[in-house]
Order: C-alpha cells, then sequence, then structure tokens
C-alpha cells in the first residue's frame, strides 16, 4: 500500500492580498519553510533564475518537488522541452503541463495533436528524470473533460502510460453552471449524461481520472459548485473573474465576496478524500505529491481581502489530516 504522500505549495500562492510580487524570493521561502505545513514548492522559474531557486531551496531545505507553465502548440515546443530540464536540474519529479485550447495558427488544437505533444514530452522527461503531467484546467484543450480519457488513450495505445495533473477547481466551479459549460460545447454532454461532474454521482469525471491510475500530480484549491464570480478580480478586457476559487476557512466581513458556507466545499473535499483513498489502497499508485494551489489571480483571488497564503496553509494542515486519516482506516 503507498504510504507516501508530499504536501506542497505553488510559489504563486505565497502572498497575502498583493499578488505574487508581494514578497522576494528569499522571503517566500523562509515563509513556507516556517509554517511548518510544508514539503516543497512548487515552481519552475525562468532559465535565468534556476540558480537563485536552488540557492533558497538549499538555505531552507525546502525542495523543488514540482513545477510547470502553460505552452501554445506551434510555438512553445522548444520551451516545454527546456522547462522539462530545468524541472529536472531543480530536482523536480513532475512538470505540470498546461496545453492551451488554441494552437498558435488559431485553430482548436484537436485530441492527436495534444497526444503527440505528450509523446514528444513524455520522451523528453524519461531522459530527464521529470515527468510531464498534462493539467485537467480552463482555456486548456481539457476544458471539455470529455477529452482527458480520450487523448490518454490515444497515448495508452502507443505503449506509454498517461499522467496528468488532477485540479477539480476546474470541475466543481461547472457544477450546476451551465454558462461555464457551454465552454467547448460541452454542456450538451453535462445535459445527456455523457460527462458527469458531480462527483456525488456514478461514473463522474474525477473518478474515472482517479480510477484509470492518471493521477501523477494533484492542485489543491477549493471550488465550490457554482463557484461565486470574482467581481472583485478584473481582466485586461475588463472581463470579471470566471471564479474558480472559494476560502478554505470562515473569511473576516468584507474579504470574499459572497457569503461564505463550509459545507459547500464537501463536494470539492470529497474528491481529494477518494484521491488519497485510491492511493493508499494502490501498492503501483502514481500520485506523487499535492500542491495547494490557491492564488490572486483574476479568476481565482484577485481583490479579496483574506490571505491567500493563510488559506492555503489551512488547506494543507486539511491535507495533511486527510491522508493521516486515510491510512488510519485503509
Amino acid at each position: 500500500m503507498a504510504r507516501e504522500l508530499a504536501i506542497g505549495i505553488t510559489e504563486k500562492g505565497v502572498c497575502h492580498t498583493k499578488g505574487e510580487d508581494e514578497f522576494d524570493l528569499d522571503s517566500k521561502f523562509r515563509m513556507v519553510k516556517e509554517s511548518g505545513v510544508y514539503d516543497y514548492i512548487d515552481k519552475t522559474p525562468d532559465a535565468d533564475r534556476v540558480d537563485d531557486y536552488i540557492a533558497c531551496s538549499q538555505k531552507y531545505d525546502l525542495p523543488i518537488r514540482a513545477g510547470g507553465w502553460f505552452y501554445t502548440l506551434g510555438r512553445d515546443e522548444d520551451l516545454l522541452a527546456q522547462n522539462l530540464e530545468i524541472g529536472a536540474q531543480l530536482g523536480s519529479t513532475v512538470h505540470n503541463t498546461q496545453i492551451m485550447m488554441t494552437h498558435a495558427d488559431g485553430h482548436l488544437v484537436t485530441n492527436d495533436e495534444v497526444a503527440d505533444t505528450y509523446m514528444r514530452a513524455y520522451e523528453v522527461g524519461e531522459k530527464a528524470g521529470c515527468t510531464p503531467t498534462f493539467e485537467v484546467h480552463v482555456n486548456m484543450w481539457s476544458e471539455h473533460f470529455g477529452r482527458v480519457s480520450k487523448v490518454a488513450k490515444l497515448v495508452e495505445a502507443r505503449g506509454v502510460p498517461y499522467r496528468m495533473t488532477l485540479d477539480h477547481s476546474h470541475v466543481i466551479f461547472k457544477i450546476d453552471n451551465p454558462e461555464e459549460q457551454e465552454v467547448l460545447g460541452m454542456r450538451k454532454d453535462v445535459e445527456s449524461g455523457a460527462v458527469i461532474l458531480d462527483p456525488r454521482r456514478d461514473g463522474n469525471v474525477c473518478d474515472e481520472w482517479i480510477d484509470a491510475g492518471y493521477v501523477r500530480h494533484c492542485h489543491a484549491r477549493a471550488a465550490i459548485p457554482n463557484n461565486p464570480k470574482n467581481i472583485w478580480g478584473r481582466h485586461e478586457n475588463g472581463a470579471v473573474g470566471r471564479g474558480i476559487q472559494y476560502p478554505f476557512f470562515q473569511p473576516q466581513p468584507g474579504e470574499y465576496v459572497a457569503d461564505w458556507v463550509e459545507a459547500e466545499l464537501e463536494p470539492w473535499k470529497l474528491v481529494v478524500r477518494r484521491l488519497m483513498a485510491h492511493h493508499a489502497a494502490t501498492p503501483d499508485s502514481a500520485l506523487g505529491q499535492i500542491s495547494t494551489e490557491f492564488i490572486p489571480g483574476p479568476d481565482y483571488g484577485m481583490g479579496h481581502k483574506y490571505s491567500i497564503f493563510e488559506h492555503s496553509a489551512a488547506c494543507a494542515r486539511w491535507l495533511k489530516e486527510t491522508w493521516a486519516e486515510t491510512i488510519a482506516t485503509s
């Protein structure tokens, strides 16, 4: 039975209310170390900052176990290969790989193109020692969740394992949210039952991915069904944030855009419990770590008055407690 599960934090989450540049690099590593709850930091820096990150990692005895970036096909293939090499240099076991839904020439990327990209990245990662994990994420090819298993099967048919990053906040916030389900035409599949979002229903997509053994990495950012839009966050085009982040504990009055109801977090927590149960019960489980990813972007925590870092740490404590409970009862 798998008995190890590291808990880390994405670097963007090391801030309170002022965004990811609120603290310098040394301060971020110090804060994460002094929290006493994290095992590693999750980051792929630019090539010219690698030495700075290695120095901080060594100073605070805090590994950089994971990292990630986003890529546009037809433009960023060399960057993906470079970042897998950087990840290996930092000691990262995985590189969270976000493939944008639109190709550089403007067309919607196809399942075959994603599978081809996976195969190339897998080959580079195998040689370097850093596994690419393709993420479930908005604005990416995978925003229609029915595509994930299709791509996975294309990859497996070529004789290699499919490895993904599960960020189920992107699934949870679309529950009971017809507007968000319209992206990539997924709504018709949700309404027909071809794609089941709610983890409380049999045959849901998160269970499908977990049971198939695809999940190598996980991002933990709390969200609730039909998550309130982030009206305090704005994109450059003026659009309000989509709303894919929910405080982990009761915020103070005026810190969040809506009333906070703890029970609404249960669908999100259910997926974590199922992922951990699968990991504990599966000797060859692919899962290696979970990174909290409460972040300050427009679709997430921008403009909110609660501390992103404090909510990240609270989530990490819950993750460790839940993992301990899972082991004790498995």
